[in-house]
């Protein structure tokens, strides 16, 4: 049996952060041998967290196999440029990049493996391939995709949201380009509305969306599929952040000792079926 994967954590003093050193302690299958962190805490729940400044020396020195990663965008792409140097895997559920920060972390893909996705939940995932089949099986119904999470959260829609957007636009524009033959005559024609006030009726094809923002909610998605004489609802609720933390881990796990590339979540999921 192989060791358990050397673990390293960002954004220790985080709301994920803590969520992820406190399951990762109770976890046999891998070792938490690092936290860092931008803040001038040095200690969370007895475990240690050092600065981030020195994570480019920390990855080598604690012998680090995987990073995982939940901070701001800009932190994220540094820290995973540093996994690149230091020849470490990184688990990222940061969202909001930039394109030049999301091209740094492709680059590092090159020389590393690096797993993004927006969310760790495993019912997330099943949510996205229901709405995947719904939109599919009713193309003329109207799509409305409404989001809620802590008031903390700075990026809108969330990325969990914008990832469900894209598998939107991905099932209709195929549905459009089967019909028409012709992959030319494929085009936007369902343009994302964020929000609505005063006079806005609603145009055919579009996808409303709606992003909420309160309290310390862990995160809610919405996806209404609504005809004329009919609607489904398909939601997912998280109670807490724990589901995300322990799905990072998991892919953690999964992602030590793979060759680099580019990972999704969905590879762990599958690769456990």
């Amino acid at each position: 049996m192989s060791e358990a994967p050397r673990v390293a954590v960002t954004g220790a003093t985080g709301r994920m952060g803590r969520e992820l050193l406190a399951l990762a302690r109770e976890r046999a299958d891998l070792d938490l041998v690092l936290a860092v962190s931008s803040t001038a805490e040095h200690e969370v729940d007895g475990v240690p967290v050092a600065d981030a400044d020195a994570l480019p020396r920390l990855l080598v020195e604690s012998e680090v196999d995987v990073l995982v990663d939940f901070t701001a965008p800009a932190a994220s792409a540094e820290y995973v440029a540093a996994c690149a140097d230091a020849e470490v895997a990184a688990v990222v559920g940061t969202t909001g990049f930039s394109d030049d920060e999301a091209t740094t972390l492709r680059r590092a893909s090159e020389s590393v493996p690096v797993l993004k996705a927006s969310n760790f939940s495993r019912g997330i995932a099943a949510l996205r391939r229901a709405v995947r089949e719904a939109v599919a099986a009713l193309p003329d119904f109207d799509v409305e995709v409404t989001e809620t999470h802590h008031n903390g959260k700075r990026d809108a829609p969330s990325g969990t949201a914008n990832t469900i957007l894209s598998d939107i636009d991905e099932i209709r524009s195929s549905a459009r380009q089967t019909s028409s033959g012709d992959v030319d005559e494929v085009r936007d024609d369902h343009p994302r509305v964020h929000g609505r006030e005063g006079d806005q009726p609603r145009e055919a094809g579009e996808i409303g969306v709606h992003a909420r923002r309160a309290g310390g909610i862990p995160g809610e998605h919405d996806v209404l599929v609504g005809g004329d004489h009919e609607y489904l609802v398909l939601s997912h609720t998280a109670l807490d952040r724990g589901v995300f933390a322990d799905g990072a881990l998991d892919a953690a796990v999964w992602l030590s000792g793979r060759e680099a590339g580019w990972y999704d979540f969905g590879a762990v999921i599958n690769d456990g079926e």
